[in-house]
């Protein structure tokens, strides 16, 4: 990990020039405002296989064989034979129309012992102690009659962890078969570890047979079936996020209006999931798709914030856009989805998800209209036809804006709409827009309209300039989160938590980084194949302290001594349980005495808090734990009635907890 510089940070922080007294009313509900209830949630698109291969559950590469790569192009790729059967693709025999490119196996009339073909899954299979679950459609040819049928979990060197059998008749046409492999046995390297389909020679010696669908699932967030890596899922949960943005970014819009995301594409069987070229150097499967998302949500007590395809896609230098005229189709498609998700079972699109599996409709609340189409000069247009036909249909959901003054555009938006503002920047950007969103609808010229910061992080190393250099490689991009990232971002979220009758919605972004396959620095989590590397972010840590202790109301605060920069500050009260909550950031290098004046007396006191003496330190797979949250020893006299006094120590973020009496 290069060395990185933190001058230019430290010159936009203001030297400490004595202590901070804050006075804060509880008893007094003048000045409150009722705090954004989705304030803080989460953001997801498949970049740096953050959903193949990452928190969707699906353990094996290349399962349906229709490529990994961009293109999309069939390929054998992460699987190979086992002793001398012949692997090779064929389409004469498709599993459906979605998926027309099948395996076949060929087993010589000599071979003896086990043969067959294993997966390196997605750089290795993680083996832990736990119940596996193994399925394939597999079809006979015409001489094929049956035999046994082995799924194991192996290592490179051929050690057997556990295996599962299964002895079927073999049909002239597909069947699913599922086993359950039940695994004691634990492997810390899992980029070392395969997963086997093999046959029994004795019975299969001379035959062909066609594969497909080929799927290892470990146990999911909440043993959904199809559904997420459990030790990822978890970490988001505790993150206690109130919404998820999806699926993109990016990956909405496609390369080409065809290779867009189609919802409908998403959705049924995995077998009439035909997948799509992803937009960053990869395939999407799309087994995590609609369905996936909304069972995401209800299972961690989310809202969606469901993006919808607008008629715009990243093709070429400029992108490309649906013409006016041609608009119709698209908002018909996004129509169609919203019923899908909203509709009654009596509906079309409702009847569809019913036998999906889900008879009653999602509640939906948001809904984004495109992924920043400030790169697009059409916007206007494709904006008014889609606000204009959902809202028509859908009056009651709140639409979100791409644009509104990025570049040459200027829009002014409907009141009750919200505008989606993205920032990757240096961390002195976050600190000098720390009280942007003050007068925001005033300044803007706007007029009840809400802001979603729906992408941002710290990106780049503080420069004389203040500008982000896009280049890449770029010797200033950030790798990893560090402190320094997640006190700035930290000052940047008090901006919108201190005013949510402007600031609807947060989120870090990207969420996710695998480690084998990095499109994009720096990210909340990174992951690799073995759970237990799962790595949390110093920015992770921070979303982490502020999602958790967010109040019911804000509380006004009164300065009677010191001023923001170095120290910043936010006040909150949780109303059912007088919880008292006031978050406090020291961006400088010296320790400040502040004291805080309530009008109330507590009964006791905690102190969460994120620090170091550098603010270069960060979390890695060798040293995931230097940059984690502590429960601070604070000495009990520091509260004395309605009085408390402490000394904050120096780069360091925390959460004040006061419980009443």
């Amino acid at each position: 990990m290069r060395s990185i510089s933190e001058d230019a940070f430290k010159g936009a922080v203001n030297k400490a020039t004595g202590p901070v007294s804050l006075d804060i009313s509880v008893k007094s509900s003048v000045g409150r405002n009722k705090t954004a209830p989705h304030l803080y949630g989460l953001m997801f698109e498949d970049i740096s296989h953050s959903g193949d291969g990452g928190i969707y559950g699906e353990l094996l590469m290349n399962r349906d064989f229709a490529g990994v790569n961009g293109t999309r192009h069939p390929s054998l790729d992460g699987w190979s034979a086992i002793g001398s059967a012949k692997l090779s693709l064929d389409s004469s025999n498709p599993l459906s129309k979605a998926l027309p490119t099948v395996m076949k196996i060929e087993i010589p009339q000599n071979a003896s012992g086990e043969v067959g073909f294993q997966n390196s899954g997605w750089w290795g299979v993680s083996v832990r102690p736990q119940t596996y679950t193994a399925s394939f459609h597999v079809k006979g040819g015409s001489n094929t009659k049956g035999g046994k049928i082995y799924a194991s979990l192996i290592s490179m060197g051929g050690e057997l962890y556990a295996r599962s059998m299964v002895e079927p008749q073999i049909e002239s046409v597909f069947e699913e078969l599922s086993m359950k492999i039940e695994n004691t046995k634990s492997a810390q390297n899992g980029a070392a570890n395969r997963f086997a389909i093999t046959l029994d020679a004795k019975d299969f010696a001379g035959q062909t047979l066609y594969f497909s669908l080929v799927s290892l699932f470990g146990e999911t967030f909440k043993g959904r079936k199809n559904g997420l890596r459990k030790d990822i899922g978890e970490a988001f949960y505790d993150l206690k996020p109130k919404f998820l943005r999806f699926p993109g970014g990016n990956n909405l819009e496609g390369e080409s209006i065809d290779s867009r995301w189609k919802w409908f594409e998403t959705v049924g069987p995995l077998k009439d999931r035909p997948g799509r070229k992803g937009n960053w150097g990869y395939s999407n499967t799309d087994g995590l798709g609609l369905l996936e998302y909304l069972y995401w949500c209800e299972d961690m007590e989310m809202t969606p914030v469901l993006a919808v395809f607008a008629g715009y896609a990243l093709q070429g230098k400029d992108g490309i856009s649906v013409a006016e005229k041609d608009m119709g189709w698209v908002l018909q498609e996004a129509l169609d989805m919203l019923e899908y998700v909203t509709g009654p079972e009596t509906s079309k699109f409702g009847s569809m998800r019913a036998q999906h599996g889900h008879p009653a409709p999602f509640e939906l609340e948001y809904i984004e209209i495109g992924n920043e189409d400030w790169f697009s000069t059409t916007y206007d247009y494709r904006w008014r036809i889609m606000y204009n036909g959902l809202k028509a249909k859908y009056p009651n959901i709140t639409y979100i804006s791409t644009v509104f003054n990025e570049r040459n555009n200027k829009m002014q938006l409907p009141a009750g709409t919200i505008w989606d503002t993205h920032h990757y920047e240096e961390p002195q950007y976050f600190l000098k827009n720390f009280n942007y969103y003050d007068n925001w609808n005033v300044v803007a010229n706007q007029t009840g309209v809400g802001v979603l910061l729906g992408e941002y992080s710290v990106i780049q190393v503080d420069t004389p300039s203040g500008e982000v250099n896009w280049n890449n490689p770029n010797e200033l991009r950030v790798e990893v989160p560090r402190l320094v990232s997640a006190i700035a971002e930290g000052i940047y979220a008090m901006g919108g938590e201190r005013n949510p009758n402007t600031v609807k919605l947060s989120s870090y972004a990207p969420s996710l980084q695998r480690k084998e396959a990095v499109n994009w620095t720096p990210n909340m989590i990174m992951f690799s194949t073995d759970p237990e590397r799962t790595i949390k972010s110093a920015s992770y840590w921070q979303q982490w302290m502020f999602s958790r202790y967010q109040g019911t109301h804000t509380l006004p605060t009164n300065n009677s001594k010191g001023s923001y920069n170095p120290l910043y500050w936010v006040a909150s009260i949780n109303e059912p349980t007088r919880e008292v909550y006031v978050k406090v950031i020291n961006a400088g290098a010296d320790s400040i005495p502040l004291s805080i004046s309530f009008d109330v007396a507590f009964a006791s006191f905690n102190v969460t808090s994120l620090a170091g003496d550098s603010l270069s330190l960060f979390n890695t797979y060798e040293t995931p734990s230097v940059v984690q949250p502590k429960n601070t020893s604070v000495e009990a006299s520091a509260l004395q009635g309605g009085v408390f006094s402490w000394i904050v120590p120096r780069y360091s973020i925390h959460v004040l907890q006061f419980n009443s009496k």
